[in-house]
């Protein structure tokens, strides 16, 4: 159980998206805070991130690493396909 709101963390989260995107901008993606719910953090991956092989990869050890080294360890993050917004 985290010890922070869900509105506490979405500025600290955007904070820690912000050090990933150079990462990602690098192979052609980038990712988008969706929303933060009972501390899972919902992103979308864009751009050549978006279908690429490795994108779970880089959602669990680029993308949920950073939250846990920046954050807490017990922060988890989803990725949600274009479309499936709705779901979240």
């Amino acid at each position: 159980m985290l010890p922070f709101t869900d509105e506490e963390l979405f500025p600290v989260v955007e904070k820690s998206l912000e050090k990933i995107k150079p990462m990602l901008a690098l192979d052609g993606g980038g990712i988008t805070l969706l929303a933060i719910k009972e501390g899972r953090v919902y992103v979308q991956l864009q751009g050549a991130c978006q279908g690429c092989a490795s994108s779970g990869q880089t959602l669990k050890y680029g993308v949920e690493r950073q939250l846990k080294i920046d954050i807490h360890p017990d922060i988890e993050v989803v990725n949600v396909l274009p479309g499936n917004e709705d779901s979240i």
